[in-house]
C-alpha cells in the first residue's frame, strides 16, 4: 500500500495504484517556466491529476486561512488551478503518460466548503479549461476526463478507495 504525503494530507493508494509527487524540482524540472499539480495517481483504467490546498493545516494563521477562503470563493484562484492543470497535461502528454482519461482532481481542505461553494467553483473551473472545448465544436478528443472540486469530507465520501486523512490526526 502506498501513501502519497503532502504537507498535513495524505492519500492511500490501493493495491495496484501508483502515485507520484509532481510539483517539486526533482521531478517535474520545469517550475522556471510551468506550474504542476501536487500529485499524478495512476489507476488502472484512468489517471488523476491532484491538486492540494489546505488553508486548516494545524500550522497556518486563522488570517492566512480566511484570505484563502476569500480569493477561493471569490474564483481568484481559479486561473492557477486551470494553469496547473493545462501544464501538467501538456508535461505527461509530451512523455507519452497520457494514455488514459484523465481527471482533474482538486481537494481544498476547508470544512466549512459546503456543496452549493464547491459546486459553484467545480463548474467554475471546467469553464476555464473549457472541458468540453469550443460551444460550436466540441472536442473531438478531451484533454481533461472531468474535474471537481471537493472538501476533505466530500473527497472520502466520493472516493472511498483512496481516503485522505491529515498526517498530524
Amino acid at each position: 500500500m502506498t501513501v502519497l504525503v503532502e504537507g498535513d494530507l495524505q492519500i492511500t493508494l490501493p493495491n495496484g495504484a501508483t502515485g507520484r509527487k509532481f510539483d517539486d524540482e526533482k521531478t517535474h524540472g520545469l517550475s522556471h517556466c510551468m506550474k504542476a499539480v501536487d500529485l499524478i495517481i495512476e489507476l488502472e483504467d484512468r489517471i488523476l491529476f491532484v491538486e492540494l490546498k489546505d488553508p486548516e493545516h494545524p500550522a497556518s494563521q486563522p488570517k492566512d486561512s480566511q484570505e484563502f477562503v476569500n480569493k477561493f470563493l471569490a474564483g481568484q484562484i481559479d486561473a492557477d488551478l486551470k494553469t496547473k492543470y493545462r501544464d501538467s497535461f501538456l508535461y505527461e502528454w509530451s512523455c507519452r503518460r497520457a494514455d488514459k482519461p484523465i481527471y482533474y482532481l482538486v481537494l481544498i481542505a476547508i470544512s466549512a466548503l459546503g456543496p452549493a461553494e464547491l459546486l459553484t467553483r467545480t463548474e467554475a473551473l471546467k469553464r476555464q479549461l473549457p472541458l468540453m472545448g469550443p460551444q460550436a465544436k466540441p472536442w473531438l478528443q478531451p484533454f481533461v476526463a472531468g474535474c471537481v472540486v471537493m472538501n476533505l469530507d466530500e473527497w472520502n465520501r466520493l472516493l472511498p478507495e483512496l481516503p485522505v486523512s491529515r498526517v498530524a490526526a
